[in-house]
């Protein structure tokens, strides 16, 4: 069987104790960090959030959904249409990519059909798998669709190029 990415609920700010315990049962795991950059009492200060609050990604195989359950601060895994909720790779990929190039990331929530592989917006880009970019004055923005979400990050136009190939990622960027 194959291993797929599927996200656990988790308890409240329980995300980053919860990859430890999943490492330690060698369960492979993600838990996107968002960096933020804030000023607290008069100090710069940059501090690493989950981007999906109470959510980690785990991948396994159906037949450890059970001992996922079982682990202390799993409420259960998320389901779409009565069914574990499969994360693509080429998602979990983007994530990655995006949270590496991109700081104070926020989501959006958006509407996805069954059958729908993304909207053309103006101004926009979609790449081969069906994720929109799109680059507004210095808004960059990335559709997940199997998560129903759109990841958006501020960054200078200057530094971002939007490339359209047949096998590459979403965007570059240029620093």
């Amino acid at each position: 069987m194959d291993k797929n990415w599927y996200a656990v609920y988790t308890k409240p700010e329980k995300e980053k104790r919860i990859m430890e315990l999943l490492t330690r049962k060698n369960f492979e795991n993600y838990c996107p960090l968002n960096m933020i950059r804030g000023q607290r009492f008069g100090r710069k200060k940059i501090i690493f959030e989950p981007l999906f609050p109470s959510f980690v990604f785990v991948r396994s195989e159906e037949y450890e959904h059970a001992e996922l359950k079982n682990i202390n601060g799993i409420i259960n895994l998320v389901y779409w249409l009565h069914k574990p909720a499969v994360i693509t790779n080429d998602d979990i990929h983007t994530i990655k990519k995006f949270l590496h190039d991109f700081g104070n990331v926020h989501l959006e929530k958006i509407q996805i059909g069954v059958n729908d592989p993304g909207r053309n917006l103006s101004d926009s880009v979609m790449n081969q798998n069906g994720n929109i970019v799109s680059a507004h004055n210095d808004l960059i923005k990335v559709i997940l669709p199997s998560l129903g979400y759109m990841m958006v990050a501020r960054a200078g136009k200057q530094n971002v190029k939007v490339i359209i190939s047949k096998n590459s990622g979403n965007y570059t960027t240029s620093r």
